[in-house]
């Protein structure tokens, strides 16, 4: 009676071991499920091994996706006409200043205002000269006095000289009324330079223009009193003759000569005046790196002493390639571009820039124009780089 009979729970018939229940059923398909999932698993990574392992054919194909695509240009050569940006102030190109040269006085009239022309020697303001007149009046009285002794000095030598033969005067005293008579016609001569110079100080009060041409400022009125010290009373463009003192960097300036011509175009205003450089600045101004340039420019009223003008200066013609300033960089090594090899590697290519234009900067050395430059991007490629070239749809013009 040690053996237990086992009942079927599903069927309800005796059993005689474990091993006849459905357990051992549930476990077995567990038990063949493990060699299955090995075998996919051990398949996958097989797989994947083919795929990425070094030399397949798959693994250039997704390197090569990664290659960034550029766009490149060939800027080829031509002429370039350079052109020189630059901005200044307007000012008489030979501003006179005028004052007071005389002992001075109170203004009794002015005669002109500012934006009038003058001549040479117009008088331009009028000085009180009533004491000056009276010291000149005195002045020639005593001309005539002087004048009076002279001739009775001479009388009385000429009547001395028809005495001598007679033996009444003596030769001595023939000697003293001549040197009587010149000192009395020396003394008339003082006289008359007195008054010269009595006169000249009082025309030297009338202000007068030294030159020609238009008034600028007008600083005085009747009724001022003037003198040396009273500074400028009146300011002259000479001749009318206007100019542009345009800053121009220092590397601009030595690609400028004296006779190119430039376009002014004052603020305000739409209208442009043809000008030529007379005059370039021979130092440079050490704290902005700039020089400058004069540009003498006809008179117009338009243009206005201390207003604000842009200028376009022709700067003579070049043959280069031609890039935008895009594709031309730099960095503490200096100024370069990057260009495509024929392995579609980007190299370093350190060039010298020349005219800048609205189309573009001239590359004076460093490339012949055939090369594949980068436009764009060039700050995000590293020499050595693996790109994809694409073609600008339109290159810039070379001129």
């Amino acid at each position: 009676m040690n053996d237990e009979t086992k009942i079927d729970v599903a069927t309800a018939e005796p059993v005689t071991s474990y091993d006849d229940l459905d357990l051992a059923g549930e476990a077995a398909p567990r038990r063949r499920r493990w060699p299955v999932i090995a075998v996919i698993g051990l398949a996958l990574a097989i797989g994947a091994w083919l795929l990425l392992r070094p030399g397949s054919d798959a693994a250039p194909a997704d390197k090569a996706d990664q290659s960034p695509t550029v766009t490149v240009v060939s800027p080829g050569r031509g002429t370039v006409q350079g052109v020189i940006s630059a901005t200044g102030t307007l000012a008489a190109r030979r501003e006179i200043p005028v004052g007071s040269v005389g002992e001075g006085g109170q203004v009794v009239s002015v005669l002109v205002d500012a934006g009038d022309w003058v001549r040479q020697g117009e008088v331009l303001a009028v000085v009180d000269r009533s004491v000056q007149n009276q010291q000149a009046a005195s002045q020639s009285a005593q001309i005539s006095v002087a004048q009076a002794d002279a001739n009775l000095a001479q009388a009385n030598l000429d009547r001395a000289l028809k005495l001598v033969a007679r033996g009444f005067i003596s030769k001595a005293d023939v000697d003293r009324l001549t040197a009587t008579r010149d000192a009395a016609v020396a003394r008339v001569r003082v006289a008359r330079a007195q008054l010269g110079e009595l006169q000249a100080r009082a025309n030297r009060l009338s202000i007068v223009a030294p030159a020609a041409g238009l008034v600028l400022e007008r600083n005085t009125e009747p009724g001022q009193v003037v003198g040396a010290a009273s500074g400028v009373l009146f300011r002259i463009a000479k001749g009318g003759e206007m100019e542009l003192m345009a800053q121009v960097s220092e590397s601009d300036l030595t690609a400028l000569s004296v006779g190119e011509t430039a376009n002014v175009t004052p603020v305000g205003t739409d209208r442009s005046f043809t000008g030529q450089i007379w005059q370039l600045s021979p130092t440079i101004n050490p704290q902005t790196r700039q020089g400058m340039a004069r540009i003498a420019l006809a008179y117009d009223a338009a243009l206005r002493p201390g207003g604000f003008a842009s200028a376009n200066i022709d700067s003579g013609t070049v043959v280069a390639p031609l890039l935008p300033e895009s594709a031309v960089l730099s960095d503490d090594k200096g100024t370069f571009v990057y260009i495509v090899g024929g392995n579609n590697k980007v190299i370093r290519q350190p060039v010298k820039t020349g005219l800048v234009t609205r189309d573009g900067i001239a590359i004076t050395s460093g490339l012949s124009g055939n090369e594949r430059v980068v436009l764009r991007a060039g700050g995000f490629l590293a020499p050595g780089d693996k790109v994809i070239p694409k073609a600008a749809a339109s290159q810039p013009a070379a001129g």
